[in-house]
């Protein structure tokens, strides 16, 4: 090209000033200028049109430097006496008074935060305050420049040297001498990579310094003739404009430091700057005007480029081809255009073209592009090889660069591999050289490719290529779009559109792989990413896209929470909340998740969002409810509940008021759990003992207990989301909390009575001297480590000066043992490490009270004088230990089998009487009181009648009500109450009268015998009548009983030799063999040949269980409901009233049959008749009546013959 010929005619001039203008700064809204000049003033101009904007006043003499804030907030201007001002930068007015600072030079930080002043030393100010910052730096010369570093790090101040200090600390890094003489100015490159310096008219180049390494960059520019007084840096960071005191502005490449335009300005040019949008230079020196110069065409051409214009930069490439035929940059920078347009065939030929003007790296470049766009691979390849080598081999900047557009062209010609391949391969070889440049061009790459994947529907591999780009970090750095314009003018990226598409289509690459959690966080992460101007111009985009993201993670919320997957429901919820766009149905969906995750209190804030949203609705109450209920709030939930209720009842529709009926008010179901309680207390002790606190309570202190309890509570906020009252829970609940143990022991002295602990706690220090205080409080506690909340214990939860309560304890304690969750036995003489046998050994075994204690109770535990169980035997319920059952049955005759089912009744009561006969009590009513609730009877408690009045009560209660007459069956001493029973439990110490059953096949062959000898008339005449036979009556001390009897014909003694307290007699009677019986009472002695007028009869009880009838399988029970409580077993069983004599129900045989089987029954009957009995004897009273004649020993009879049966009678006994 010719020799540059400096331009003469600005395209404008700005003309107010009345001295030198010597400072010009332009502000970022590209439409103002401020100057400074001698004539004391500052002027803020418009740019297009030239209008003195504002005049500024206020400084006292001439003005020498100017500043403006980056954010163009702060004016900053110095005057030749010293004094700076700051000016508001759109207004212009003074933001402080003249303030003492000589200033050659101004700037600002930044961020604007400090205003940096140099002259004789360099001074800080902070631009809110205006106070002085820290001290000052003390350079030593006077200062000419002061610039910071484009991040504000780094501080450089020009003097003779260059000194670069650390802008916080003020710590001086480096200094270096920068030229031969005074360094008037300096800037810093846009990316704060260089530093450059301008030098005096001794050296007036301009140097470029490496900011790492503070080694010079290249060789010196070279152009200027005199002091270089200002520099500036291109907006787009590619060129440099320099002002000098030979009255030229000269404008510089600063990739190579060339020259590419001059402009003769005033004289003495002393400042100069680009306008912001980086057409015009402006200029000022010692002459009143500024000049406003455009740039020329190929820097123009640039501009065009970067936009997209690409006809305008064809146009005015064309126009300086045509200017200068061997343009050959130009034809080059045309090539570039035309490849962007496409026309590669075009785009070759002016590659070409250039390169036979003159080979340079610009020509090989655009041969390079150009090839590739025509699909010649190879060819490309040996263009940008030749390329490298009109690179400067030292300028290792521009090696990288040319790989990176060698690696676009590639990409763009769908060599993506071994594009990729090639940024990897540069970026590991080259860490330090431009790493942002590499991390540009990557990421590039990496959105084609994603839009790639997202086109053919890779999702997952799409927002891997997007995510990829996005933390590369090259969208970070505020520097990117001037510093790499190359590439937009180049390939004609765009990349601050890059950056939003790729934030965009990471959003949606993200959504359409199912992942709207990542998908919402990408879209936060962009909206925090991107600045104000991108974030308006993608609103609507925003808007829809988190609309579709708050529809898809709904509806596959609601998949999710169907499917139970709460985890994946809350994700896929909390996404579509994220989104801004939830409705309340989603923050509702959210919670019913959380609660199934039982996150309670996370739920709650989402029912209380529900509530917001939709505060007419009952939703957010019912999930409300759920929440608290689950965080064990129960006295809100029932609260919320109640609200939740009344919404229902006001709905509007009648859809919604019908769901009312789903629910229960809480007085319904609390009325429900009353009547659960009054059931459950009525089979209670009437007192119990709190094992917590060891306070008595009666029953209505328990039901106060209860509904101030956790349980209670839960009970009724669970039960009133039910349309039924789900009883079986209610009672489990209920019986759960009630529950209790008893305390089974031997009392031993004097023990803890209820006036001793009332109104007291067992654990109070105060009752420690209290006898038997220990084992009321070792019970409680074993009790409550067992889980339970209540005990009993006979010596303090009876008030025993209550007659009523006292009558009611005694008939109700076989059922309180029997409704107990548990019962404690304490063997107080049964130490530590007891072998078997040490229980039977105890006198617990010898106590009355103790047998309904033991078989009452569904489960004990034998516990030894320590509290540890007895052979430390942990089997749940000692009534399932093998070991210890068979103890106890060899020590009180009580199997396994009737401990563990035991049920109260009068059927079998010879042996009950038998279990309890060795047995005694401090008071003798005491033995009989404690049967009673073995045999399910409820009797008055008289204590002071005696032993045999309160036996005789009893035993007469059982035969009266159950026909059981096996209790009359003893030996021993009458009793006053009735001489059929006995005057002392004592007397049933000997094992029941067994006498040996008959084989089968002998009473089939009697049967046989019978046929042949007897008649069957007489058979069934005798069957008939003994069927037909009334069962045993018992009332007022009088027995009815119904009998085979046997007048006795003959009464003799049989004398001893040694003195007798018994009587030995011979006693015959009609039908029986004779007989010897021993009595204490003397008989009257009779023969036919001495009779007498008192009658004496042998009578045979009559036993039902003879006739063999069908309905006798089972033994009949007598015990009426109210006498046993409501047991959680079947009580069947058990309840069923006794059968009349008279009963006769069919088993459903026809009539022969049934007549056969009667012959039968009737046959075998006589058979039994024949076989020994056990008989009593009984003599006649004046009154008429009988009187038992007790025996010491079984009286057995035997009939002589068959037909011998006996007369049927029933006897009243006395």
């Amino acid at each position: 090209m010719s020799q540059l010929i400096p331009s003469t005619r600005p395209l404008q001039t700005f003309e107010d000033h009345e001295k030198c203008v010597v400072a010009v700064a332009v502000f970022p809204d590209k439409r103002r200028m401020v100057t400074g000049s001698h004539d004391k003033t500052l002027r803020l101009w418009d740019l297009e049109t030239g209008v003195v904007l504002k005049k500024m006043e206020g400084h006292s003499s001439a003005v020498v430097s100017l500043a403006v804030s980056r954010d163009g907030q702060i004016i900053a201007s110095g005057e030749a006496n010293g004094e700076i001002i700051a000016w508001h930068g759109e207004t212009g007015e003074t933001l402080t008074q003249p303030t003492k600072a000589p200033s050659a030079s101004l700037d600002f930080s930044p961020d604007g935060a400090v205003l940096a002043t140099g002259s004789r030393d360099t001074k800080f100010w902070c631009t809110k305050t205006w106070q002085m910052q820290g001290e000052p730096i003390d350079c030593g010369a006077y200062v000419n420049c002061i610039r910071y570093s484009p991040s504000g790090e780094l501080l450089a101040i020009a003097t003779g040297n260059i000194e670069i200090y650390n802008s916080t600390t003020r710590e001086r890094l480096t200094s270096f001498k920068g030229h031969s003489n005074g360094i008037p100015s300096l800037a810093w490159t846009l990316d704060g990579t260089r530093l450059l310096s301008g030098g005096s008219s001794s050296d007036a180049t301009i140097r470029e310094w490496d900011s790492l390494t503070w080694q010079q960059v290249g060789h010196p520019w070279k152009g200027h003739t005199k002091d270089i007084n200002a520099i500036a840096i291109h907006p787009a960071g590619t060129l440099v404009a320099s002002a000098s005191h030979d009255n030229y502005v000269r404008l510089w490449r600063l990739s190579d430091g060339r020259a590419i335009a001059i402009f003769q300005c005033s004289p003495l040019s002393q400042s100069v700057t680009f306008s912001t949008d980086g057409k015009h230079i402006l200029s000022a020196g010692h002459s009143k005007r500024i000049s406003k110069w455009a740039i020329p065409t190929i820097a123009r051409a640039r501009d065009p480029c970067i936009t997209g214009d690409l006809s305008t930069a064809e146009e005015l490439l064309t126009q300086g081809i045509c200017a200068d035929a061997n343009d050959y940059t130009s034809y080059a920078h045309r090539s570039f255009v035309l490849a962007r347009k496409h026309d590669w065939d075009h785009a070759i030929e002016d590659a070409i073209k250039s390169i036979s003007i003159r080979p340079s790296l610009t020509g090989f470049i655009s041969k390079g592009i150009a090839l590739c766009g025509q699909g010649h691979i190879r060819e490309a390849r040996t263009a940008f090889d030749v390329a490298s080598i009109f690179t400067d081999q030292n300028h290792s900047e521009t090696n990288h660069f040319l790989l990176l557009i060698k690696a676009i062209a590639l990409f763009n010609a769908d060599q993506h591999d071994e594009a990729m391949l090639l940024i990897k391969e540069l970026a590991a070889a080259c860490p330090t050289t431009d790493p942002l440049a590499c991390r540009v061009v990557e990421t590039y790459i990496r959105v084609q490719l994603g839009i790639k994947a997202f086109d053919g529907a890779c999702h997952d591999e799409a927002a891997d290529h997007f995510t990829a780009a996005v933390n590369s970090g090259a969208f970070s750095s505020k520097f990117i779009p001037e510093i790499y314009e190359e590439l937009t003018m180049l390939f004609g990226w765009d990349l601050e559109s890059l950056c939003l598409t790729t934030h965009q289509k990471r959003c949606q690459a993200f959504l359409s792989a199912g992942k709207p959690d990542e998908a919402l966080e990408a879209h936060q992460y962009m909206m925090d990413a991107i600045d104000e101007s991108a974030k308006a111009s993608c609103l609507g985009w925003s808007n829809a896209f988190k609309q579709e993201c708050s529809v898809f993670c709904a509806a596959n919320g609601d998949i999710a929470l169907t499917a139970s997957d709460y985890d994946k429901a809350i994700d896929l919820y909390s996404a579509a909340i994220k989104s801004n766009s939830a409705s309340d149905a989603v923050f509702a969906n959210r919670s019913k998740a959380k609660l199934g995750k039982m996150l309670w209190m996370e739920a709650l804030l989402d029912a209380q969002k529900v509530i917001e949203l939709a505060s007419w609705s009952y939703l957010g109450y019912n999930l409300k409810h759920a929440a608290l209920h689950g965080a064990q709030r129960y006295d809100e939930a029932i609260q919320t509940f109640q609200t939740m209720l009344s919404k229902l009842d006001h709905a509007p529709d009648i859809q919604t008021r019908k769901l009312r009926q789903q629910y229960l008010r809480p007085s319904e179901v609390e009325r429900a759990i009353r009547r659960v309680i009054d059931a459950q207390l009525d089979n209670a002790p009437l007192r119990v003992l709190d094992t917590t606190t060891g306070l008595l309570y009666d029953r209505e202190a328990q039901i106060s207990a209860f509904k101030m309890s956790i349980e209670y509570k839960e009970l009724v906020s669970s039960t009133i989301m039910h349309p039924d009252l789900h009883v079986k829970r209610i009672e489990k609940v209920v019986v759960t909390y009630l529950q209790y143990a008893m305390l089974s022991h031997r009392w031993e002295g004097r023990e803890p009575l209820l006036q001793d602990i009332q109104g007291k706690g067992v654990y109070d220090s105060e009752l420690d001297l209290v006898s038997g205080m220990a084992k009321l409080r070792s019970f409680c506690k074993t009790a409550r480590n067992a889980g339970y909340n209540w005990a009993w214990s006979d010596t303090c939860c009876i008030d025993k000066t209550n007659n009523v309560e006292l009558q009611e304890s005694v008939n109700s304690m076989f059922v309180w043992y029997h409704h107990s969750a548990l019962t404690i036995i304490y063997l107080s003489d049964v130490p530590p490490w007891s072998k078997s046998g040490a229980l039977a050994k105890s006198a617990w075994n010898m106590r009355g009270w103790t047998v309904q204690e033991f078989i009452a109770p569904k489960i004990i535990l034998f516990y030894q004088n320590n509290w540890t169980l007895y052979l430390d035997d942990h089997t749940p319920n000692h009534k399932e230990s093998l070991v210890i059952m068979q103890e106890l049955k060899d020590a009180t005759g009580i199997d396994q089998p009737a401990a563990a089912t035991f049920r109260p009744s009068m059927g079998g009561a010879r042996e009950k009487l038998h279990w309890a006969s060795t047995r005694i009590t401090t008071r003798q009513e005491d033995i009989a009181y404690s049967l009673f609730g073995i045999f399910g009877v409820r009797l008055s408690v008289d204590y002071g009648e005696k032993q045999d009045k309160a036996l005789g009560r009893l035993l007469q209660e059982i035969v009266a009500r159950s026909g059981d007459i096996t209790s009359l069956d003893w030996v021993g001493k009458s009793s006053d109450f009735n001489s059929c029973l006995p005057a002392s439990i004592t007397s049933y110490e000997a094992p029941p009268c067994k006498l040996p059953l008959v084989p089968e096949d002998q009473i089939q062959s009697s049967v046989s015998s019978l046929q042949k000898t007897v008649a069957v008339d007489f058979a069934l005449d005798l069957y008939t009548k003994l069927r037909n036979m009334r069962a045993p009556g018992f009332a007022t001390q009088r027995l009815r009983l119904p009998c085979l009897a046997f007048n006795v014909t003959e009464v003799r003694r049989v004398r001893r030799q040694a003195p007798e307290a018994h009587f030995t007699y011979e006693v015959k009677a009609n039908g029986l063999h004779d007989l010897l019986i021993t009595t204490e009472d003397t008989l009257v002695q009779f023969s036919p040949a001495r009779p007498t007028e008192q009658k004496f009869v042998i009578v045979r009880p009559w036993d039902r269980s003879l006739l063999e009838l069908p309905d006798f399988a089972g033994p009949p029970n007598f015990m009426e409901p109210s006498d046993f409580g409501h047991d959680t077993e079947s009580e069947e069983e058990y309840l069923t009233p006794p059968s009349s004599p008279s009963d006769d129900r069919s088993s459903g045989h026809p009539v022969k049959q049934e007549a056969v089987d009667l012959e039968s029954r009737a046959l075998r009957l006589l058979v039994r008749l024949g076989q020994p009995f056990s008989a009593f004897l009984l003599a006649q009273q004046r009154s008429g009546e009988y009187k038992r004649i007790a025996s010491d020993h079984d009286i057995i009879g035997k009939v002589k013959d068959a037909v011998s049966v006996g007369d049927i009678r029933t006897i009243e006994i006395l």
